[in-house]
């Protein structure tokens, strides 16, 4: 008997799924591969000028979108800024949070805490990395009404795609960091959003500045981070 290409659920149609499948020990190689390139991505915050073609971003973009998200309404917007006058606008004002944050919101202890990544206030990255990509979330949407409807499950599903985005960034050759200037606020301005989106993650993205360096860290081990009910 023939497998059907499709079978209607609830009035809807629903696609055979084509997953590829592999053996155990293909598995159990394909995960440890997997880590040992991924354990590879490191935060970093010295860029190359560098351009990268619009088409990798594009493939970034559309690689972030490719994430489950809350009843699928993929409540996010991807705004990839290369526009020099539009970078320096951003990072003027994330500095200005920036530096506010560092002198005023921030404890002792969490300064201290950043003192190993060596970040601070400065961050010339914004101007310098070819791309800047800002993930807004869409906290409601308008049907053709002018309805306002709500999004489900609106920060897990943008927060599960900026990761998805994290790891195709990784996988294209190219480098990133994870920007939140808070408030973020200034990036809807700046950008000229629509009220239903509200700023979420800053990735700059480029290649790294050669040579460059980064903190000498280590993640924690599976101990550390996973229990296993058996």
């Amino acid at each position: 008997m023939t497998t059907p290409d499709h079978i209607t659920l609830n009035g809807y149609k629903h696609v055979l799924y084509e997953g590829e499948r592999y053996s155990i020990d293909e598995s159990k190689e394909r995960s440890q591969e997997f880590h040992k390139w991924l354990d590879k991505r490191r935060s970093v915050r010295e860029f190359s000028n560098q351009d990268v073609p619009k088409e990798i971003i594009d493939n970034l973009i559309l690689s972030a979108s490719t994430a489950p998200s809350g009843a699928h309404k993929q409540p996010w917007t991807f705004c990839a800024v290369s526009n020099p006058v539009l970078k320096t606008e951003i990072r003027k004002a994330a500095e200005a949070e920036e530096k506010e944050s560092y002198e005023h919101r921030m404890s002792e202890r969490w300064k201290k805490d950043l003192e190993p990544l060596g970040t601070d206030m400065h961050k010339p990255f914004l101007e310098i990395a070819p791309w800047l990509i800002i993930a807004f979330k869409k906290v409601y949407e308008f049907d053709e009404n002018g309805e306002k409807h709500n999004n489900y499950y609106v920060n897990e599903s943008i927060g599960i795609a900026c990761g998805m985005l994290i790891s195709a960034i990784h996988n294209a050759g190219l480098v990133t960091l994870t920007h939140t200037p808070s408030p973020m606020n200034f990036l809807t301005k700046i950008l000229d959003r629509p009220s239903n989106e509200r700023a979420f993650l800053l990735l700059p993205v480029g290649y790294p500045k050669s040579p460059a360096y980064v903190p000498d860290i280590h993640r924690k081990g599976l101990d550390e981070i996973a229990i296993f009910y058996e």
